[in-house]
C-alpha cells in the first residue's frame, strides 16, 4: 500500500479535445491491454491533450514528465534525500505512477538521454516492474499503470532517437495537423473567434506548413493558431496577433518573415 493521494493526480475537468480519426477507439483497446504507446507527430498538433483527454475520459489520474537531456534515471525513480532526520527517499515520478496506477507521461521522450530511458524498460514489457536499485525495492507496477510517450519525428537525429530496444516496447499513433474544417472547429472553440476569422487563420497556417523543408524547419501549429485567435478575441488587430502569434514565433529570416506576412495580409 502507499499514502500517496491519486486524487491529486487526477484531471478534474473534461479537457477539449476533437477526435479525428479512430485515435480514441485505438487508445482505448491499447489501455485495455496494458500496451504501452508511443504518441508520434508534429509540434502543437494536440499529442498532450490527447492523453489529457484519455486520462480524463478513463477516469486515471496522469503524471505527465517534461524530458530534457538533464534528466537523470534518479529524477524519473528517485533518490534518497538529506533532512533533519537524516535521509529519506522520494519517490520519482514513474515511480509514482507505478505505485498508483497512474498514465505516467514521457513527453518529448527523445529529449532525454538514451541511459536514462532504459529505465523505463521492465515497465515495457511482461513484468511490468520498476527495480529501486539504491532502495533494495522491486516496485510492481499497479495493474492501471501505463506508460506513453511522445516525440516530433521531424526533429529525429542519429544523436537523439529511440534505440530499437525501446521502440520496439510501444504501440504506436501518428499524429498530424488535423483537416481544416476540424482545425478551424478546435481555433473556434479554443481561442473564442468567430468561424471567419477562425477559418483565415488555418488557411495562413496551410501556406506556412506548405514551406516546411523550404526555409521553415516547421509550419504553424494548432497550438500557435489559438494564441492568434486568443489576441484577437483580446481586441488586437488580427495582422498584429498574427504577426506575434504566428510570424515571429517561427523564424527570424527576413525573407521568411516577408514571405509569412505576406499570407497573412493575404487574409487579413
Amino acid at each position: 500500500m502507499t499514502d500517496i493521494d491519486r486524487n491529486q493526480y487526477q484531471i478534474k475537468r473534461e479537457p477539449y479535445y476533437r477526435p479525428v480519426h479512430n485515435e480514441v477507439d485505438m487508445y482505448t483497446a491499447a489501455y485495455e491491454a496494458r500496451m504501452p504507446v508511443m504518441l508520434k507527430g508534429p509540434t502543437g498538433c494536440g499529442k498532450t491533450r490527447f492523453v489529457e483527454y484519455m486520462a480524463w475520459t478513463l477516469g486515471k489520474p496522469l503524471i505527465t514528465v517534461a524530458c530534457n537531456e538533464d534528466m537523470t534515471a534518479s529524477d524519473l525513480v528517485g533518490r534518497f534525500l538529506l533532512d533533519i532526520n537524516g535521509t529519506k527517499w522520494q519517490d520519482g515520478p514513474l515511480t509514482v505512477a507505478a505505485r498508483i496506477g497512474a498514465i505516467c507521461y514521457l513527453d518529448e521522450v527523445v529529449e532525454a538521454r538514451q541511459d536514462t530511458t532504459v529505465v523505463i524498460h521492465p515497465l515495457t514489457d511482461h513484468r511490468r516492474n520498476l527495480p529501486l536499485e539504491k532502495k533494495g525495492e522491486l516496485v510492481q507496477a499497479h495493474p492501471d499503470f501505463q506508460i506513453v510517450i511522445s516525440y516530433n519525428p521531424g526533429y529525429q537525429s542519429l544523436m537523439k532517437d529511440l534505440k530499437q530496444s525501446t521502440k520496439q516496447r510501444f504501440g504506436a499513433l501518428d499524429f498530424d495537423y488535423p483537416t481544416a474544417e476540424i482545425e478551424t472547429e478546435i481555433v473556434v472553440h479554443e481561442g473564442g473567434v468567430d468561424q471567419s476569422t477562425a477559418e483565415k487563420l488555418v488557411q495562413v497556417a496551410h501556406r506556412s506548413r506548405n514551406l516546411k523543408g523550404h526555409g521553415l524547419d516547421e509550419g504553424m501549429s494548432t497550438r500557435l493558431l489559438v494564441y492568434a485567435a486568443q489576441l484577437i478575441g483580446k481586441g488586437i488587430d488580427p495582422q498584429s496577433a498574427a504577426r506575434m502569434a504566428l510570424v515571429c514565433p517561427l523564424t527570424d529570416d527576413p525573407d521568411m518573415r516577408d514571405t509569412l506576412d505576406a499570407a497573412v495580409n493575404t487574409y487579413f
